[in-house]
């Protein structure tokens, strides 16, 4: 009889997500309701998972957020699901809150063709994910997120290596206990979501709890550098009939004034919401509501006060 230790000798094998899940284990031979109860119920548990991690995810809040007070850029490094996601969160925050696209920056192992195209084999090279880091002159201004779920991905490790080296903050994303320990982060955001599925497929849970930190991560900061007005997204970016509808029940909303009349005053705002809502708020024209924005470091309640 073969001796079962021998035969676990990638540095895969003991990784929690590549483990097999008795869930799932005859998933093959069930109906299709009975195929989406299990899938459902292992879904159930992601956001346990991260409730477990939200002080750890609170930590990289406030190194981002100290980033963006200094002027500093956010970026994200994955490969594969990883890194798409990290590719969508970033391009999400410029129409959503007004930010520059240079702000939050999505890199993916593999390049633009990666996104819609596996391209597997970009990961393994850790120099390459060092090298896109150079290639965007990161510094120590700004705050690097490692992305893997397995944690192992070497283009990953090579990014939050140099990162390191340069000086910026880090952070470590990844859904396996043990392999966070092997890698020097200045925060490690580790949320056990147990095995997939279908082994080893970390777009499902993994992909999820990554889906869902990424968002507290951007929300959160983006809160904090005062880009919300209650809960309201005052520093959109009307890119579209949808966000321009939005724009205007947002100010007629805050301001309590009709729609028509939110409209004009968006377009003498120059559909600039922040300016219009203090110009409805204080009464001033646009030049001095852009100048109070100034002043307050672009928050609006700071603005309209007194």
């Amino acid at each position: 009889m073969k001796d079962k230790k021998k035969l676990s000798v990638s540095p895969w094998s003991e990784l929690l997500t590549e483990q097999r899940n008795p869930a799932s284990a005859d998933i093959d031979e069930r109906p299709t309701l009975d195929i989406l109860r299990v899938i459902n119920e292992e879904d159930k548990k992601v956001a346990h998972a991260v409730e477990a991690v939200l002080e750890a995810v609170a930590e990289a809040v406030d190194l981002v957020t100290a980033a963006f007070r200094r002027g500093g850029r956010l970026f994200y490094v994955g490969a594969g699901t990883s890194g798409r996601l990290g590719v969508l969160d970033a391009s999400e925050c410029p129409p959503t809150y007004g930010a520059d696209p240079e702000m939050v920056q999505g890199i993916i192992a593999g390049g633009h063709e990666a996104l819609v195209r596996s391209l597997g084999k970009e990961e393994d090279f850790p120099e390459r994910g060092a090298q896109a880091l150079r290639d965007r002159h990161v510094s120590a201004r700004d705050v690097v997120v490692g992305i893997a779920a397995s944690g192992v991905t070497p283009y990953v490790r090579g990014a939050l290596a140099e990162a390191r080296g340069l000086g910026a903050g880090t952070v470590f994303f990844t859904c396996n206990p043990s392999a966070a320990e092997a890698v020097e982060a200045d925060v490690k955001i580790v949320p056990v979501v147990g095995p997939e599925v279908v082994t080893g497929s970390t777009r499902m849970k993994a992909g999820t709890a990554t889906k869902l930190v990424l968002n507290m991560i951007t929300t959160a900061s983006m809160i904090r550098a005062g880009k919300v007005y209650g809960n309201l997204m005052v520093d959109l970016t009307p890119t579209c009939l949808k966000l321009e509808d939005r724009a205007t029940r947002i100010l007629s909303t805050l301001a309590e004034i009709s729609g028509d009349e939110a409209r004009r005053t968006l377009d003498e705002a120059r559909w600039n919401l922040k300016a219009a809502l203090v110009m409805r708020k204080r009464g001033v024209g646009y030049e001095e509501a852009m100048e109070r924005l100034k002043q307050a470091d672009g928050v609006v309640k700071k603005a309209i006060e007194d």
